[in-house]
């Protein structure tokens, strides 16, 4: 009897040990702690990525000089005209080669994943998905974007964030590494290619409800908004 006893204990000590093992394991994972809104039959980051490494830890350079980002053919980051504070409220801009984790000029070398363990890049499906569920891209805009003029500029034409997708206008970079378009205009990168140097991305404007899909060369900076696996 005492050894069944013992037997019992120990099975419930392992069984201890391996929840506690999980809920750790399951607390550091990173897609549980970025804010995310379920949209749909879709779970999406509901604020912009400000991440300054790819998921291996590698790092993603930060870089400043206008010439020196238009130049670019690997992944870097930048705040909106090199902007600490607007980086606090907008996240950081990265070009589509962090999206696509090019992170080196060897075309032998894998690439690295831009966002955290659990989550991706959203593909330009999962864009049309997004905005398909929220009546189609000529009215998605207005339920997409963050409600009043704290972050729009004026009209915010029929913001309403009923999505729970609190898009913001972070502007963007250009190709040429010139910032433009804060409060006016929020664009995210899709991980789709267009083509050899271009690629498609989403954006929502203050002056109306609409969901622009279009493409842009990769050296452009926008934001990212990552969607759960």
């Amino acid at each position: 009897m005492k050894k069944m006893h013992l037997q019992k204990l120990t099975l419930a000590a392992i069984a201890l040990f391996l929840m506690v093992s999980c809920s750790k394991d399951d607390a550091a994972d990173p897609a549980a702690v970025l804010p995310n809104v379920t949209i749909g039959n879709q779970i999406w980051q509901s604020t912009n990525l400000d991440v300054t490494t790819y998921r291996d830890g590698t790092p993603i350079p930060q870089v400043t000089d206008a010439t020196d980002w238009g130049n670019l053919t690997t992944g870097a980051w930048c705040y909106y005209e090199n902007s600490t504070a607007n980086g606090t409220t907008y996240g950081k801009l990265y070009n589509w080669y962090a999206v696509a984790g090019i992170h080196d000029n060897n075309a032998n070398t894998p690439n690295k994943v831009l966002a955290p363990k659990g989550w991706h890049v959203p593909s330009d499906a999962e864009w049309i998905t997004l905005t398909d569920f929220l009546g189609g891209e000529s009215v998605a805009g207005g339920k997409m974007k963050a409600a009043g003029l704290t972050y729009w500029n004026s009209p915010n034409a029929d913001a309403t964030n009923s999505s729970g997708f609190t898009g913001l206008p972070g502007g963007y970079r250009f190709y040429n590494g010139i910032s433009s378009l804060i409060g006016y205009f929020g664009a995210w990168w899709s991980s789709t290619e267009n083509a050899t140097e271009n690629s498609w991305y989403r954006s929502i404007n203050y002056s109306n409800n609409v969901v622009d899909k279009s493409i842009n060369h990769k050296t452009g900076g926008f934001s990212v908004r990552c969607i759960r696996d």
